[in-house]
């Protein structure tokens, strides 16, 4: 069984492989002694995205507040947080 760092991780890639189909570059970073951060970088501004687990349910979070996350599973999670960007 996947421990936390994996399973966040394993959301972040799948975000990133998203974001990627929506023309968007990202970067995974995995650092020894932190959690694991996606890297995103748009044409005027770069994002810090995070999976992390609230509840029993995965969301992403690039902020602070509720209007800097959505679920991990929801279908246009990558399309929210690109908008973001633009």
């Amino acid at each position: 069984m996947y421990g936390q760092t994996e399973w966040q991780f394993l959301h972040l890639v799948r975000l990133a492989w998203d974001l990627r189909q929506l023309g968007l570059a990202t970067l995974v970073e995995l650092p020894p002694q932190a959690e694991p951060v996606l890297l995103l970088r748009g044409p005027h501004d770069s994002r810090r995205i995070m999976a992390t687990e609230h509840s029993n349910r995965w969301v992403f979070t690039w902020g602070r507040g509720r209007r800097c996350q959505v679920a991990a599973y929801a279908e246009d999670a990558a399309e929210r947080i690109a908008a973001v960007l633009r």
